[in-house]
């Protein structure tokens, strides 16, 4: 009932910058938390950042001060500011949202297929 919808990846040289958004749609009451994963090659999905309703915002340690997490609440967006890439960012972003369908059922976690990222000369 809730799907998430990632685009703005691409290939990026060192340096450079994307925008990522993510679109909410389907049967949607309310979004409290929406985040940004990642999964690098043969590495585990980590949580990149994540913001609440509120507008609370949590990154990881290895992208504070080049990423930046928003949301447009009205639009149920929610976007990554990608800027001063570095090789090691390269992977499939994944979003994250925490969703309810219903005023009176419990919050649910819903996901985006990915989108790639690679950065590289």
């Amino acid at each position: 009932q809730v799907q998430l919808v990632e685009s703005g990846g691409g290939l990026v040289q060192p340096g450079g910058s994307l925008r990522l958004s993510c679109a909410a749609s389907g049967r949607i009451r309310s979004i409290n938390v929406m985040g940004w994963y990642r999964q690098a090659p043969g590495k585990e999905r980590e949580l990149v950042a994540s913001i609440t309703s509120g507008g609370s915002t949590n990154y990881a340690d290895s992208v504070k001060g080049r990423f930046t997490v928003s949301r447009d609440n009205a639009k149920n967006t929610v976007y990554l500011q990608m800027n001063t890439l570095k090789p090691e960012d390269t992977a499939v972003y994944y979003c994250n949202a925490n969703a309810r369908t219903d005023w009176l059922v419990p919050f649910m976690d819903f996901w985006g297929k990915g989108t790639l990222v690679t950065v590289s000369s």
